[in-house]
C-alpha cells in the first residue's frame, strides 16, 4: 500500500485572532502537523493555534515576517511544507488537489494562483489576480531568501503549478488595510535607509511626485484596475502613495537621527 507522506503547515504570527481559526480550519483535514512562530501577540493568537494542536515557538514580531517564517520552516518535520498567511483559507477543492499532488512525487513545489480580498469583493485586475505565490514545498527543498516581504520562496530543481485558488482574506476593511499600509510603508523607508537613500530635491521630487502617480496609472489603466471598481481605484490610488509615505517616514527618521 502506497503511504501517504506528510504534510506539515507552518505560519508566523502575530495578533491574528480573528483570522486564524478559519485559516487553520480549511486545512485540518489534510495536515499532520502545524508549526506557529508567533511573534509575541497579545490576543488569543496562541490560544486559537493551541486548540488545533499546533506547536507554538514564540520569538520577536520582526519587521519582515518572513525571518519567523523561516524559523517555522526550519521547525516542521513533515515530508511536504505549507506555508499559509493567518489571513489565508484553503478551499476544498485545492485541499484535494494539494493531497493528491504531494504524492505524486512530479515536482519538488508547487506555485498556486491567489485571489486576494479587498474591501468588499476579491480582485480581478490591477496586477491582483492571478497572484502566483510559491507556498507547497518538499522539506529542505524550499526556503524564504528573507530580503524583503513580496518575496517568494527559492525551491529546488523543477516546479509545477497548482490549478485552484488559494483565498486571501487580506483587506476586510479599510480600517485593516491601513494598518497594513502603515507597516508595509515602514518597512520600505527602512529599505531606503539601507540603501542610504539621499535625501535632496531631486529624491523627493521622485518619491513624492513621479513615483505615486506613475505607479497609479499603471496598475489603475495598464493593469485594468478600473475593473474592480471602487475597489480598484483606491488600491491604485494608496499603492501609488507607498512611496510618498515610506519617503517621509525616511526623511523624519534621517532628520531627527541626525
Amino acid at each position: 500500500m502506497k503511504k501517504n507522506l506528510k504534510l506539515s503547515v507552518v505560519l508566523a504570527t502575530f495578533n491574528e485572532e480573528e483570522n486564524l481559526g478559519q485559516c487553520l480550519e480549511s486545512v485540518q483535514d489534510i495536515i499532520d502537523e502545524i508549526v506557529v512562530v508567533d511573534g509575541e501577540s497579545t490576543d488569543k493568537t496562541v490560544e486559537i493555534a493551541k486548540k488545533f494542536g499546533a506547536r507554538i515557538i514564540s520569538t520577536t514580531n520582526k519587521p519582515n515576517f518572513h525571518i519567523n517564517k523561516n524559523m517555522a520552516i526550519d521547525a516542521a518535520t513533515g515530508d511536504w511544507i505549507l506555508q499559509l498567511d493567518a489571513d489565508e483559507v484553503v478551499s476544498p477543492e485545492l485541499s484535494s488537489e494539494i493531497k493528491k499532488e504531494i504524492n505524486s512525487k512530479k515536482y519538488n513545489g508547487y506555485w498556486m494562483n491567489r485571489k486576494n480580498w479587498f474591501l468588499n469583493r476579491f480582485l480581478t485586475k490591477g496586477g491582483q489576480y492571478p497572484d502566483p505565490t510559491l507556498r507547497l514545498y518538499r522539506k529542505g527543498k524550499g526556503r524564504l531568501p528573507a530580503n524583503d516581504v513580496h518575496e517568494q520562496a527559492e525551491v529546488e530543481s523543477e516546479v509545477g503549478h497548482l490549478k485552484n485558488d488559494l483565498l486571501h482574506y487580506r483587506d476586510t476593511s479599510f480600517e485593516k488595510y491601513m494598518e497594513g499600509f502603515n507597516r508595509y510603508t515602514t518597512f520600505v523607508s527602512l529599505q531606503l535607509a539601507d540603501r542610504k537613500i539621499n535625501i535632496n530635491l531631486s529624491n523627493a521630487l521622485l518619491y513624492l511626485f513621479l513615483k505615486p502617480p506613475l505607479t497609479f496609472l499603471k496598475i489603475y489603466f495598464r493593469h485594468r484596475g478600473y475593473v474592480d471598481g471602487m475597489p480598484g481605484f483606491i488600491f491604485a490610488l494608496f499603492s501609488g502613495l507607498i512611496h510618498a509615505v515610506a519617503y517621509i517616514k525616511y526623511w523624519q527618521h534621517t532628520k531627527y537621527s541626525a
